[in-house]
């Protein structure tokens, strides 16, 4: 099992103990922040799952209806993963209005803050770990979980901060639904910018511009005396990178050459950008000069 599935199934398992502790926090307490703690951290065990869904179709090797692999799975689990967040957020927002609108007491605030405390500890923690994972294996998807993660750390982090003024100042009751109200203003926030990175990698779009720079630099150090490149053109399918370019070169050079020219550039942009495909036009020089155009 890879280690990108590895850190989706920890998600999964992750999120099944933190929804149990927050939800258990929420009954303490009656609090609607921690309600809306408690929905994100069922949003995350589904994302978990569209993660892990994702993920091992992203791992099935290229067949003959998809020939460029199955990379681009991983778009659709961040798509996903934005859309339930931003649904989370509309839920959460909804019960905050409610409960703005007919407040209820708090009881068991001190139970209630520890358990929520334990469930963001633990959130971090993997998120962290999700984090350096996904760096490492350039996982969007890995990322997007880990980010979500990270995301509902520090709204928990706000909703028991927010508990704890109210167990010290009581008469602060309505600071528990506002409290809630903002976090669902945050978490849409992080589910439209999950879409927007969704969207850019379904519409093919090009590498980084330090990619693109360092891809140039290594073709031009691979080019012998008096030839050159143009049309440098790259996308990105999940973590596979696609660079294609027109090499020039002088028109006497054989056909064995050109090819052992373009072996070499292949190898070096492969061992200096992770996961690269690299597809290669090879054009006699002349034909791009003035006098080798046509009458």
């Amino acid at each position: 099992m890879k280690a990108t599935q590895q850190m989706a199934i920890l998600s999964i398992a992750t999120s099944i103990a933190t929804l149990a502790l927050k939800f258990g926090a929420y009954f303490l307490t009656g609090s609607v922040g921690l309600l809306s703690d408690a929905l994100e951290a069922l949003v995350n065990l589904a994302a978990g799952l569209v993660a892990l869904a994702a993920l091992t179709v992203a791992a099935t090797p290229a067949d003959d209806r998809h020939t460029y692999g199955h990379d681009k799975a991983e778009y659709f689990s961040s798509g996903v993963e934005g859309a339930l967040i931003l649904i989370a957020a509309v839920s959460i927002m909804y019960a905050a209005w409610d409960r703005f609108q007919h407040p209820a007491p708090l009881t068991n605030l001190v139970p209630g803050i520890i358990v929520g405390w334990v469930a963001a500890a633990m959130n971090y923690a993997t998120a962290r770990l999700m984090l350096k994972v996904a760096n490492k294996h350039d996982s969007i998807t890995i990322e997007a979980d880990a980010r979500h993660l990270m995301t509902d750390v520090w709204t928990s982090g706000g909703v028991l901060g927010g508990l704890m003024i109210i167990f010290f100042l009581p008469r602060w009751q309505l600071l528990d639904p506002l409290i809630a109200f903002a976090v669902g203003l945050h978490i849409i926030y992080t589910g439209v910018e999950l879409l927007r990175r969704s969207i850019d990698g379904l519409m093919d779009t090009a590498l980084s511009p330090r990619e693109i720079h360092r891809a140039g630099q290594i073709i031009q150090a691979e080019l012998p005396s008096g030839a050159s490149f143009h049309a440098l053109r790259t996308r990105k399918a999940g973590a596979r990178r696609f660079i294609e370019f027109h090499l020039l070169v002088p028109g006497e050079i054989s056909v064995r050459e050109s090819h052992a020219l373009c072996d070499r550039i292949e190898g070096s942009i492969a061992g200096q950008l992770a996961r690269a495909s690299v597809t290669i036009h090879v054009e006699p020089r002349e034909a791009h000069e003035p006098h080798g155009l046509p009458p």
